[in-house]
């Protein structure tokens, strides 16, 4: 009970929200998230790692870039919730303005790929 508890505790911020609401368009980069919640790098990262120490998302490094996913190819706890909740969320006011931002942001970068 306490792991799922623990699990479920790493949803109870409003910006692993807007993350989790991002990644369900496919693998970012923190620079990515970074742009699309305008929230410095640093706090990003910090959030990033709650979400990745609670089983949540999976890192990838290419370079000195990182670049995050959502974890649900698997069936999990996380996987249930995950697609129950950007179901949700993704309407939010607050979820719809980052997305704009992103999508504004990959219109202006050279690649998908930040390396």
């Amino acid at each position: 009970m306490e792991k799922i508890a623990e699990t479920l505790k790493a949803l109870s911020d409003p910006t692993r929200l807007r993350i989790v609401s991002l990644l369900r368009h496919g693998e970012l980069c923190v620079c990515d998230l970074t742009e699309a919640l305008q929230t410095p790098q640093s706090k990003v990262s910090r959030h990033l790692a709650f979400l990745k120490n609670a089983g949540w998302v999976k890192a990838r490094r290419s370079g000195k870039w990182v670049y995050y996913q959502l974890l649900g190819s698997e069936p999990s706890l996380q996987s249930s919730v995950a697609e129950a909740l950007t179901g949700h969320i993704a309407t939010h006011p607050v979820c719809l303005e980052d997305d704009r931002r992103y999508f504004d942001f990959l219109a202006t970068k050279s690649s998908r790929s930040c390396d």
